[in-house]
């Protein structure tokens, strides 16, 4: 299962791992495709989507490129570098988070250009 995520800088395509997060990837993949619009935090980009999934094998350090579900927000989340919390160069979320899927192809850099209220379109390869 492969996703594509479209901002007005460009398109990623992302690859779901069902194996780690089951219930998160099914639950997530049955809602596509999703329109929102984008809430930085640091190098993370999120959103509400409608979903309501607990948390699944959380964790709060992730990696660049990760994609994950944030259940206290019901929030798609996308990582692409630190956030306000990160001890490392590595993102970090707020708090635990279900990962379910990586970006593959790409350039993630440009998600570094996506403000507050943009656009972003997830949806099925």
């Amino acid at each position: 299962m492969q996703l594509k995520i479209e901002t007005k800088y460009g398109t990623l395509k992302a690859k779901i791992d069902e194996s780690k997060n089951p219930k998160t990837a099914k639950a997530v993949w049955q809602t596509l495709p999703i329109k929102a619009r984008a809430n930085r935090w640091g190098d993370e980009i999120y959103f509400t989507i409608p979903v309501e999934v607990e948390e699944e094998n959380p964790q709060q350090e992730v990696e660049v490129g990760d994609i994950a579900y944030w259940p206290p927000g019901n929030a798609f989340c996308i990582f692409f570098g630190k956030t306000p919390v990160s001890t490392s160069n590595k993102p970090k979320a707020y708090s635990p988070v279900n990962v379910f899927a990586k970006i593959v192809e790409g350039n993630i850099e440009n998600l570094k250009q996506v403000k507050d209220g943009d656009e972003v379109r997830i949806e099925k390869i």
